[in-house]
C-alpha cells in the first residue's frame, strides 16, 4: 500500500512539473491537444472535433433545397469508387449535375445533415470573404497593403505584403505547415487559445507576392484582415455574404479559438455538410450570382479560379486547380480528403467528406483520391 501511494505521489509530481513546464515554455497549447486529439487515439485533427472546441454558430436564412435530377440515385457507384469509400473512410459522396442532386450516398452513420469539419476548405469561403469585402467597400482592392490593418506587418519586407498575397498563398512568412508535428506552429495555431497572438509572431522572411507556399496562416491573417475592415466578425459576415443568402438548410458552426478571444480559425474548422457546402461551388460556377443577384463580383471569381503564378498552376485565389484530360476543375481542398470539385462546363459539382484520403499524401499536391473521385463519378453519368 505504501509502494501505491509513493508511485502516485511521485506520478502527480511529475505531471505538476510537465504542466509548469508546458507553461514556462509557452507550450501549455499542448494540454488542450493531448485531452482533445490524442487521448481520443488520433494523430491529427478528425471530422467531429470541432465538438471538443469552442463554436459560434451560423444561422440559416430561408432554406433553399436541391431538387432532384430525374436520375436520381438511379445507378450505384463504380466498383472502384465502393472501394475507395471504403478504403478511405467516406462519409458522404455526392454528385450535383445541372443544379440537381444526380447521386448522394452516406456512410458510417452520417447522413445528408450530420457535420463534419470542413478543414481546408474553409480557405475558399475566407477568400471569398476578401472578394466580398472589397466588393463591399471595406477593402480598396487586391493591392491594399496588410500593413493598413495589421500594424506588426509594417516593417521591412511584411510592408509589401498585400491582401491579394495572404489570398493566393504568397506571403513570404516562415509558417510552416506540419500537421503530425506537436510543436509546430499549424498544431500551436488549432490548439492555442490566442490566435491573434500567434499570427502577430509570423515572420516575413522572402520577398511577398513572388511565389506560392501552402501555408494555413496566411488565410488566419487574411480574416484577421477582413475583420478589422469590415468591423465584423468575420462569423457574422459570412453569415450574412454567404450563407443565408445561398439558401443553405443547416445552421453550421464555426470553431474560434476561444469564448475570451473569439477569433474563427479560419483557415479551416466549418462544420457543415455535403450539400450545403456544395453552394459555395455552385456559386463560383455561376460566377457569382445565386438566383439571378449578383452576390460576389463576377471579375473577382473569374479572377480566382485561374493560377496566380505559371509556376504554380495548382492554385489560384484560396481556390485549387486541376486539369484531368481535356476537363478544367476548380476545387475546394479539405485535409482528410474534404473536397468540392466544380467544372462549370460540364455544369458538375463532386462532393467527397471522409476520413481520410489516399496515402500518397504531401502538402500542396494532388493526392490519387482527387482523381479517382472525378473519373469514377463521370463513368456513373455515362451509364
Amino acid at each position: 500500500m505504501k509502494f501505491i501511494k509513493k508511485t502516485i505521489k511521485f506520478l502527480l509530481v511529475v505531471i505538476s512539473l510537465l504542466v509548469i513546464t508546458l507553461y514556462i515554455t509557452d507550450t501549455d497549447y499542448l494540454i488542450k491537444a493531448v485531452r482533445t486529439i490524442y487521448l481520443k487515439g488520433h494523430s491529427t485533427a478528425y471530422l467531429e472535433d470541432y465538438k471538443e472546441f469552442d463554436n459560434q454558430t451560423i444561422d440559416i436564412g430561408t432554406p433553399e433545397p436541391w431538387t432532384n435530377h430525374n436520375n436520381y440515385n438511379k445507378t450505384q457507384p463504380t466498383e472502384r469508387l465502393a472501394k475507395a469509400n471504403q478504403d478511405w473512410g467516406t462519409i458522404a459522396y455526392v454528385i450535383i449535375k445541372n443544379d440537381s442532386i444526380w447521386f448522394e450516398e452516406y456512410y458510417d452513420g452520417f447522413g445528408p445533415k450530420s457535420k463534419s469539419n470542413s478543414f481546408s476548405m474553409a480557405k475558399s469561403y475566407v477568400s471569398g470573404l476578401l472578394g466580398k469585402a472589397i466588393m463591399d467597400g471595406y477593402i480598396k482592392n487586391l493591392d491594399q497593403p496588410v500593413c493598413d490593418f495589421l500594424p506588426a506587418f509594417c516593417n521591412g519586407k511584411a510592408a509589401n505584403m498585400t491582401v491579394g498575397d495572404l489570398s493566393t498563398m504568397s506571403s513570404g512568412t516562415n509558417w510552416d505547415e506540419k500537421y503530425y508535428s506537436p510543436l509546430s506552429i499549424t498544431t500551436r495555431a488549432y490548439f492555442d487559445d490566442n490566435l491573434a497572438k500567434v499570427m502577430n509572431g509570423l515572420k516575413v522572411e522572402n520577398e511577398p507576392g513572388q511565389t506560392f507556399k501552402y501555408a494555413s496562416g496566411d488565410t488566419q491573417m487574411l480574416a484577421m484582415v477582413i475583420e478589422k475592415a469590415s468591423g465584423k466578425k468575420l462569423y457574422n459576415y459570412f453569415q450574412e455574404s454567404f450563407w443565408k443568402p445561398l439558401g443553405s438548410e443547416n445552421q453550421t458552426l464555426w470553431q474560434v479559438d476561444s469564448e475570451s478571444h473569439d477569433l474563427v480559425k479560419a483557415y479551416c474548422c466549418i462544420a457543415s455538410n455535403a450539400k450545403d457546402f456544395a453552394r459555395f461551388g455552385k456559386l463560383y460556377k455561376d460566377h457569382g450570382k445565386w438566383n439571378g443577384k449578383q452576390i460576389l463580383d463576377s471579375a473577382f471569381v473569374a479572377k480566382s479560379i485561374v493560377p496566380k503564378f505559371p509556376s504554380s498552376p495548382q492554385y489560384g485565389y484560396g481556390w485549387w486547380l486541376q486539369k484531368r484530360g481535356n476537363k478544367n476543375f476548380f476545387m475546394m481542398r479539405g485535409h482528410l480528403g474534404q473536397y468540392v470539385i466544380v467544372n462549370p462546363k460540364d455544369n458538375v459539382i463532386i462532393v467527397r467528406l471522409g476520413h481520410q484520403k489516399s496515402p500518397d499524401q504531401g502538402i500542396g499536391i494532388f493526392t490519387n483520391d482527387i482523381g479517382l473521385y472525378i473519373d469514377e463519378a463521370y463513368k456513373m453519368m455515362e451509364k
